[in-house]
């Protein structure tokens, strides 16, 4: 009896699981097409902006692919981009969140209010950290307008982005001179893949741990209606995989956690970028700063939400 009631419950997950791969493959063939025509200008935009770095970060970070959290990291640890820019990509990039939502048609209506308040909240975190920062940002406006001149030192090397590697061991690079059918075909079935294995996982879970416990006691595991909750799910939104924000936004889907704790867990998932932050920035002091004023931005966002706004 207790096999077929886990058998039941193994097969409603796998088949709620399965019924969003096409959708997520097509979605992800859609944005590695796009990624191969414009990541060069993608790229160039960020590294070029300045002073208005936040606002470009927020909007091209909005965009849901997987290589501009670390396109970004390598820019700001070569200096070719502000701490404001950095945190305003991560904030406004929300990993797997976009394409999961995509490949659930009745969930759709929330990805417009979900991209506009994360950019809202990069243009305003970004700004603010820009503003706090704006005397050691001097010296990287001056080495981002002499690279863009051209005058830039002879040895600074910055061709060291394009070796970077996003998820799946997925180039980072700009756009290919040629098509590459390996990055446009094999990685979306590869990310599909993965991305379905967390989404079975956490749905499996999550039903699982209903029908043992109830909706209640399931809903005061995940501190439902608690100050706490947007602190954990930003804190586990830091965890540097895609994993985090599928299940974050999976948890946020099946009514698990609230818009706000969504959103703090969301703005903190930068993905594969907070490695390449750590792995390239020397001073790992800094680095601890600016997971810090991520995560602080991030909560005290989410608080505003669910207290203030609703």
């Amino acid at each position: 009896m207790e096999t077929d009631y886990l058998f039941n419950i193994f097969l409603e997950a796998l088949t709620d699981s399965a019924k969003m791969i096409p959708l997520l493959l097509i979605i992800y063939v859609g944005i590695e097409l796009v990624e191969y025509k414009y990541a060069n200008k993608i790229r160039e935009a960020v590294q070029k902006a300045g002073a208005a770095g936040p606002a470009v970060g927020a909007l091209t970070g909005s965009f849901p692919q997987c290589g501009i959290s670390v396109v970004a990291s390598a820019l700001y640890t070569q200096r070719l981009a502000t701490i404001g820019t950095l945190l305003a990509v991560y904030l406004s990039t929300s990993d797997e969140a976009i394409p999961v939502i995509l490949s659930q048609p009745e969930s759709t209506k929330i990805i417009v209010p979900l991209i506009i308040t994360k950019i809202i909240i990069a243009l305003i975190g970004g700004y603010a950290v820009d503003f706090a920062f704006r005397k050691s940002n001097k010296e990287t406006l001056a080495h981002i307008k002499a690279y863009a001149e051209g005058s830039d030192s002879k040895h600074h090397n910055h061709e060291k982005i394009l070796e970077e590697k996003a998820c799946c061991g997925h180039s980072a690079s700009p756009s290919s001179v040629e098509f590459n059918p390996r990055e446009i075909i094999l990685h979306p079935i590869i990310h599909t893949a993965k991305v379905f294995i967390f989404i079975f996982i956490v749905s499996f879970a999550i039903n699982f741990a209903i029908a043992q416990m109830g909706e209640e006691a399931f809903a005061k595991l995940f501190l439902g209606d608690s100050i706490f909750q947007p602190f954990l799910v930003a804190l586990f939104g830091l965890i540097p995989n895609c994993a985090s924000s599928v299940a974050i936004t999976t948890l946020y889907l099946k009514g698990a956690i609230t818009y706000g704790s969504v959103i703090a867990g969301l703005c903190t998932s930068g993905g594969l970028g907070l490695l390449v932050l750590f792995k390239e920035e020397k001073d790992k002091k800094h680095v601890l700063r600016i997971l810090l004023l991520l995560f602080g931005i991030s909560v005290s966002a989410g608080y505003i939400i669910q207290y203030i706004i609703y």
